[in-house]
């Protein structure tokens, strides 16, 4: 076994530095992950990002776009065989079609590439033809990104944070009464292992719900074909005193998450996240907003966790060939800003900043670039002032997702000082004492493009002259 465990590594180095060869001295490819959080809009963001590459009309923040530079962009087949491709016809025909709708949201990872022909800029630009660059773009769950900060975690430091981050979380109450029930030390029953997982699993759906950010391990909220397997049926449990006796349900408990490491989590690391060049993370920061300060503080704990997985820095020329890449460029971008006014759009681009500013600060040490902004990859909705009590109020209008009806909205005042929701997020406030911050759920609204142009957004160019910009 540790034969084989070599050689396969050995043939995963040479093809990885074959590849980057290739890459290099050939066809350069850039690959570009994009990541967020439940509800962050993943799919739209990569659903558009290729739209709009494709018909360039409103991507005028894109300097190789509006210097007419891109000659064309197509799809191809992604170089991975064994990734599903993402849908990006099905999820663009649901956008824009007779009955738009959202699509089906991320739950495994998926790749599409888009290749890009060129013209080059500058005093040579005359003596030089097209040249391609293949964007490869790779989807995954942001909650299997949290998962790879278990790896340097034994299951007892996991399952000591866990028991103590949930133990107030009015969520959790029914599988920490069903854990507390539980003796540890007694001898393992499968009955009963699948009865905690399952509770344990029922509170972190629950809590996503409630719009908390912190459920792992992430593979418990999206099975897929692992669902019912023993690498899924574990739960915290707390230690208790003296070490588990074996053949006990914790010493079980404790074998299966270290499996869930190695089985799980390591592959998603070695095969997807490990090759990353550019990376975008997506934040529904107004829907954390909403939910109240316990979720801001877990949405800006769960950003520092989210940089950590990372391996920040710039991607030097040998790094390249030798393998070891590294993330180059890190945004963070606050998405649904249509569902603000544009005069609201600084106060969130700031609050963005503000809960991404730790992670931001040690990727810019390790020598990444990094940015924040506010986007919408898809824009619902319109603009208009309404008189209220003698002023007149930022509204946007839009669709209501549920009734399908047309509706004015005026979400709150976002402060100007982002340390007005921090600060009592930090301090562990239960609710805003100034202000009252409502979100609502818009559906896309029916579209009449013109030809050349791609679908409506709010920067969504600004975002991709960050992300690949200086490679056009």
């Amino acid at each position: 076994m540790v034969l084989t465990s070599l050689a396969d590594s050995a043939a995963r180095r040479v093809e990885a530095l074959g590849s980057s060869l290739s890459e290099t001295f050939l066809e350069p490819s850039l690959r570009l992950g994009v990541t967020g959080l439940a509800r962050a809009g993943k799919t739209v963001f990569i659903t558009s990002l290729v739209a709009n590459l494709m018909n360039r009309g409103r991507m005028v923040q894109l300097s190789a776009a509006r210097d007419g530079r891109i000659e064309t962009a197509y799809l191809q087949p992604q170089p991975d065989d064994t990734v599903p491709r993402f849908d990006y016809e099905s999820h663009l025909a649901a956008l824009t079609g007779a009955d738009p709708h959202w699509p089906d949201s991320t739950r495994a990872v998926s790749e599409l590439r888009l290749s890009l022909k060129v013209r080059p800029s500058g005093l040579l630009a005359g003596l030089q033809g097209p040249r391609v660059l293949h964007l490869d773009i790779v989807d995954y769950p942001g909650e299997w990104l949290l998962d790879l900060a278990l790896l340097d975690k034994s299951y007892d430091q996991w399952s000591g944070e866990v028991l103590a981050r949930i133990a107030g979380r009015e969520e959790a109450q029914g599988f920490l009464a069903a854990a507390g029930a539980t003796d540890a030390h007694a001898a393992h029953d499968e009955g009963q292992a699948q009865a905690l997982a399952a509770s344990f699993t029922e509170y972190l759906n629950a809590a996503r719900n409630a719009g908390f950010y912190d459920c792992t391990p992430g593979r418990f909220l999206l099975p897929g074909d692992l669902a019912g397997s023993p690498v899924l049926t574990f739960a915290p449990l707390a230690a208790g005193e003296g070490s588990a006796p074996r053949g006990s349900l914790r010493r079980e408990m404790a074998r299966r998450y270290e499996a869930y490491k190695t089985r799980v989590v390591k592959p998603f690391f070695r095969d997807h996240f490990s090759r990353i060049d550019r990376q975008v993370v997506l934040v529904d920061a107004l829907g954390a907003i909403h939910s109240g300060p316990p979720a801001v503080e877990d949405l800006r704990q769960s950003m520092a966790d989210i940089l950590g997985a990372f391996r920040p820095g710039r991607n030097r020329f040998l790094t390249r060939i030798l393998g070891g890449k590294r993330v180059e460029k890190i945004l963070f971008a606050a998405t649904k800003a249509d569902h603000l006014h544009h005069v609201q759009h600084p106060q969130l681009t700031a609050i963005i900043e503000a809960l991404t500013r730790e992670a931001q600060d040690r990727a810019r040490f390790a020598g990444a670039e990094t940015a924040a902004l506010s986007l919408a990859s898809l824009r619902t909705t319109t603009e208009e002032m309404r008189a209220h009590q003698g002023q007149e109020l930022p509204c946007v209008r839009g669709t209501l997702l549920e009734g399908g009806r047309q509706a004015a909205f005026y979400p709150g005042a976002l402060p100007e000082d982002p340390g007005k929701l921090l600060t009592p997020a930090r301090q562990g406030a239960e609710r805003w004492l100034e202000g009252d911050y409502q979100s609502m759920a818009f559906a896309p609204a029916p579209l009449s493009l013109r030809p050349g142009d791609g679908l409506p957004h709010i920067r969504l160019d600004r975002a991709a002259e960050f992300l690949i910009g200086d490679r056009l």
